[in-house]
């Protein structure tokens, strides 16, 4: 008779811990669903993810983020364009040798949803742009305050609209709005969604200020605005009290880090979100010619500029040669994105 309630006994318990595992598979598999790419990890060596293990907020271990990778996208919904409001920074000196060639390419297939944020008029910009071009009264300087002021002006348009995504653009940035689409179709709007790629391999440091002289360290991942990021509708009506109006310099004073730093740290550290970090984003900080070019296409930033003094472009063939499109490569890629653009047919060889 003992022996026979034991052997009940256990076979109740087995079943009862079956139970709970598929009870925590199942809640596990919801969260992937939510989040794609949930179990992916960083792109970068082991030996540097152990040196990236930093604490959060209340001296809690803050776990390295989740990089998607390319195949792990789906596209759900019925996600447009315009949907998406796109804002580029840029500033006066900047408006005939990099605007020029934006407008010529990727923001001729995304102008109604593109808004150019800068500092000085221009009659040739606003003939282009017409009210797109925002011309705010922020200083044309490259410093904390006046990069803050643009950003600012950027998250108030934004909120004043009424797209669900906000993705900003620095104006060395070459977009491919197909590939945008596709990425922010993996993700709902109503979530709270920080896509961008962070240029460190862990959270940066820095000091908030306090009352009285005093300082906090804090820590906290960002996206670099040189990559481009984008947040999602939910998540930045959250960031208000913080980012909104003078309250985003005031913010940026707080910890005296650049725009882009500013708004992880308001992510992070006070609105509690997170950064999804993705390999589709790229600046001119990382070697841009390590970019396989069959796979340019399905990027959703490029860029160009320097890199351990040397010039960084990315590697394509045609249809201009490196003497025609030297500095960027951005007209060359957008004639593989859209080769029935009129001058793309009238390359030579095309």
């Amino acid at each position: 008779m003992g022996r026979r309630l034991i052997h009940g006994l256990s076979g109740a318990t087995v079943f009862l811990v079956s139970v709970a595992l598929l009870s925590v598979r199942h809640r596990g598999a919801r969260e992937t669903a939510r989040y794609p790419g949930l179990r992916e990890g960083m792109s970068q060596n082991p030996e540097q993810r152990s040196k990236a293990s930093p604490e959060g907020r209340g001296g809690r271990r803050q776990e390295d983020p989740q990089v998607h990778r390319p195949e792990e996208y789906r596209t759900e919904g019925s996600l447009t364009l315009e949907d998406i409001f796109i804002a580029v920074k840029t500033t006066k000196r900047f408006h005939q040798s990099r605007m020029e060639l934006l407008l010529d390419t990727w923001i001729s297939r995304a102008r109604e949803q593109t808004y150019v944020f800068t500092d000085e008029e221009d009659d040739a910009l606003k003939r282009r742009m017409g009210d797109h071009a925002i011309f705010t009264n922020c200083s044309a300087e490259h410093s904390h305050p006046a990069l803050s002021c643009k950003m600012a002006a950027e998250f108030d348009a934004f909120l004043a609209s009424t797209q669900s995504w906000f993705c900003h653009l620095d104006d060395d940035n070459y977009l491919n709005p197909q590939a945008l689409l596709k990425l922010l179709s993996a993700y709902s709007a109503t979530w709270d969604v920080y896509l961008g790629k962070p240029s460190l391999n862990r959270p940066i440091r820095a000091s908030e200020m306090l009352p009285n002289n005093q300082t906090k360290p804090v820590r906290f991942w960002f996206a670099t605005g040189g990559a481009g990021f984008c947040i999602s509708r939910k998540l930045a009506s959250k960031m208000v009290p913080w980012a909104s109006g003078r309250n985003f310099v005031s913010t940026s004073e707080l910890i005296r880090l650049p725009d882009d730093c500013t708004v992880g740290y308001i992510i992070e550290c006070k609105v509690g979100g997170h950064l999804l970090p993705n390999e589709l984003f790229h600046s001119h900080l990382e070697n841009l010619q390590l970019i396989p070019p069959s796979q340019l296409t399905q990027q959703v930033t490029l860029s160009y500029g320097v890199f351990e003094n040397k010039l960084n472009v990315i590697e394509l063939s045609g249809p201009f040669s490196p003497q025609k499109d030297p500095s960027s490569r951005f007209r060359s890629l957008h004639c593989h994105l859209y080769p029935d653009t009129s001058w793309c047919l009238q390359a030579a060889g095309w």
